[in-house]
């Protein structure tokens, strides 16, 4: 798909319009149009062929004639326009975490900074603290957010949330000819970032797999076409996809070598080093005869235990575990019976609260939080006092008509420079819910706001808690073991954001909060109905991070969902 493509460019064309002081609402409409279009689970270029683009909130004429120019022609000319008078290189600058287009503004027109070397130089200048808005802990921010860029571009990894749409494409794709088809590696196990993609067949025959696989559509080229193997560059991101065939005996053995992850595997080999036998992609050997290979299953067996969930093989005690009898029973998306963090078109969501609860409906939800932002996020279209209360009562009517799922009136409350919280008790008290998260003030005393916030008897929940972005912000200055253990005490849940640039808490988090009897709960922050696909992303992390669904307030019918206040006014 061709939407992350877009909405690349329009965030691009977003960020030079701010450097050059252009007018608010239109780089408002650009950042807006790039995030419908880069969370819109359908193919852009199917759309504009169905003559459909408007089935994506926020595309306007303007936008919409950007869109069909790219498509027709592969670039858009509103982009070479806005790149007129400025360094080339200000793209790449523009990327850079805790910089941003008014903070490149300002050195450059100190310094004319054009590259990444002279920004670094810059840094270190005495006279860069003194200019207007900057200081030692703003330049410390940016050297933080250079260095994050620098490496996460010399690892060249994608987020799950683009791999994995990409990869299912391409299983489906290549199902018709194959016996068993599965995605190995990194995604296999949903890591939060991905390298290559590996993945693995069985087939009648290999040769007609591999040609079919090169001639994948949106291949962009190939580099190896083989009897069992083949690697191509897909168009999006340019990411490279390499496809193994293998013999139908040998899947499971090899479906379990490669899907790793390597220290998984160190441990598996020593285990049939100690039984006398040897363990490869090709199968468990005793002496010359195979004894296992055929499915996972067998090759568990071996070791008497059960088959491993892929998301647990990262060497954390899960070997033990499964010998011991002790694996958890994971949560799965079955088990998801509700959302509680989705915004309406209150605040800043494109959808009407009853399109939202139509779309729940069709998911099989029990229940739907509407948890729009409060009145000091007015870069999100927070609520005012009354704006709530006219919400609440568009909600008393909705329900009239949707008497078979349960509407929760909640609220994205924001945690204030002093821990308060953004309304009064007697604005929260007529709430169901309340989650309580950051937005600003990113490295001011955080970690005693979300403590002093989670006194507030109204918070039920802390919203994407560490505040990261995997695409290039490190997060929050928090001691987040500290939030972790003040949370598990006192009965708040914190939240897995499953949006997945955020994918906030992360697996180890998760873990560390499992370990300190927190709930947790996972919310996709959909700010349109098609990001509640996301919560299989967030689904991911929970499994990774070891939780049953008695863990997650999502997996509770509606009566009997453990949120704080509940348990307090019991």
């Amino acid at each position: 798909m061709k939407n992350s493509e877009i909405a690349d460019i329009l965030d691009e064309i977003a960020d030079i319009l701010e450097f050059k002081g252009d007018n608010t609402f239109k780089i408002s409409a650009y950042r807006k149009a790039s995030r419908n279009i880069r969370e819109f689970p359908e193919d852009i270029e199917q759309l504009w062929r169905n003559g459909e683009l408007s089935k994506i909130p926020g595309i306007g004429k303007n936008i919409s004639d950007h869109i069909d120019e790219y498509l027709k022609s592969g670039s858009i000319s509103k982009y070479k326009e806005v790149l007129e008078n400025i360094p080339k290189t200000f793209v790449e600058l523009m990327k850079i975490p805790n910089l941003g287009p008014k903070t490149l503004k300002l050195l450059y027109d100190r310094f004319k900074i054009q590259t990444i070397e002279d920004l670094k130089n810059v840094l270190e200048k005495p006279e860069t603290l003194t200019l207007p808005g900057m200081g030692r802990k703003k330049i410390e921010n940016i050297k933080q957010g250079l260095d994050l860029y620098i490496s996460k571009k010399a690892e060249q990894r994608i987020s799950l949330g683009v791999a994995f749409p990409i990869v299912s494409e391409i299983v489906e794709y290549m199902k018709p000819v194959c016996t068993n088809i599965s995605p190995c590696g990194s995604l296999r196990r949903m890591k939060e970032t991905i390298g290559d993609i590996d993945i693995l067949c069985t087939s009648n025959n290999p040769e007609n797999i591999i040609k079919r696989f090169v001639k994948y559509p949106k291949a962009l080229r190939i580099l190896a076409e083989g009897d069992t193997k083949g690697s191509i560059i897909v168009k999006e991101k340019s990411l490279q996809v390499d496809l193994r065939v293998v013999e139908p005996d040998s899947y499971g053995a090899a479906l379990q070598y490669f899907t790793g992850s390597k220290q998984h595997n160190i441990k598996l080999r020593t285990l049939a080093k100690e039984k006398g036998l040897k363990i490869s992609e090709y199968g468990v050997f005793k002496g010359e005869k195979k004894i296992a290979g055929k499915t996972e299953e067998e090759v568990y067996r071996v070791f008497n235990m059960p088959v491993i969930p892929p998301e647990l093989r990262e060497d954390r005690g899960e070997i033990e575990e499964a010998l011991k009898g002790n694996l958890p029973d994971l949560v799965e998306q079955k088990d998801i019976l509700g959302d509680f963090h989705v915004h309406s078109d209150f605040s800043d969501g494109s959808n009407t609260i009853e399109e939202i609860v139509q779309k729940s409906i069709s998911l099989g939800y029990k229940f739907i939080g509407i948890a729009d932002h409060s009145q000091t996020s007015k870069f999100a279209g927070g609520m005012d006092k009354q704006k709530l209360l006219e919400r609440n009562k568009k909600i008393d009517e909705v329900v009239q008509r949707y008497p078979g799922i349960k509407i929760f009136k909640g609220a994205e409350v924001d945690i204030l420079g002093n821990g308060n919280l953004d309304y009064p008790d007697e604005i929260l008290a007529q709430l169901d819910f309340v989650i309580g998260s950051i937005h600003q003030g990113f490295h001011k005393n955080v970690t005693e706001r979300m403590i002093k916030a989670m006194e507030n008897p109204y918070l039920d929940i802390i919203g994407h808690p560490t505040g990261r972005l995997i695409s290039g912000r490190e997060g929050y200055d928090i001691d987040i073991d500290r939030v972790i253990e003040y949370a598990g005490r006192n009965g708040v849940a914190l939240e897995i954001n499953a949006y997945f640039d955020r994918l906030d808490l992360n697996d180890i988090n998760v873990l560390k909060a499992r370990q300190k009897g927190a709930m947790l709960v996972i919310g996709t922050d959909a700010h349109n109905i098609n990001m509640f696909e996301y919560m299989k992303l967030g689904v991911a992390v929970a499994r990774r991070g070891w939780l049953d669904k008695k863990r997650i307030l999502n997996c509770y019918r509606v009566f009997d969902i453990p949120l704080r206040r509940k348990r307090l006014n019991k």
